[in-house]
């Protein structure tokens, strides 16, 4: 709806028209119901809590937390779709490689075959950090970095996640 005093120049509505399907993606939340700005506190939130409470330095925090989006992302844009057919590659069941549900109710199944899932998670994992680069969560530096400190840092994972209950200890204690 526009709403002026003088109708626009026709080379300003014509611009609009030609880029409409672009405006209005822009304009519009991610099918999540997130806005960019609830995205970035999420990464913040988290990258805070890993460096802080897990004692990493900022740029590995950052890689994690990058990571906790894109699995957030995938989460709330499931995909679907049709039974007996894989989404990877088209085709139909084989006797050798079944197609198997991935994903969960109330939104449906992605069906793959099991060769198919990790090309399919990689395409994936490609749309998610796109959409969130999109919405200016995250720097390309920690985007880069990710999968390297994700591998290298599992044992640290536990640290985390161990430092983080024996802070809910301590908080029951006194409580």
């Amino acid at each position: 709806m526009l709403e002026a005093s003088a109708p626009p120049p026709s080379a300003i509505l014509e611009i609009l028209s030609q880029h409409k399907a672009e405006i209005v993606a822009v304009l519009r939340p991610g099918r999540d119901g997130w806005s960019a700005e609830d995205w970035q506190v999420f990464f913040d939130e988290r990258a805070g809590i890993i460096e802080f409470d897990g004692g990493l330095p900022r740029a590995e925090a950052e890689a994690q937390a990058f990571d906790c989006c894109v699995v957030e992302w995938l989460n709330r844009n499931p995909e679907r779709s049709p039974a007996g057919r894989c989404l990877g590659c088209g085709d139909r069941k084989h006797a050798h490689d079944p197609l198997l549900p991935y994903g969960v109710e109330p939104y449906g199944h992605v069906w793959l075959h099991s060769r198919c899932w990790s090309a399919w998670q990689e395409v994936r994992r490609s749309q998610a950090t796109e959409a969130l680069m999109r919405m200016g969560v995250g720097t390309r530096d920690c985007v880069e970095a990710a999968p390297a400190i994700i591998g290298r840092r599992e044992p640290q994972q536990h640290e985390i996640r161990r430092a983080a209950s024996l802070r809910a200890g301590k908080f029951h204690q006194r409580s």
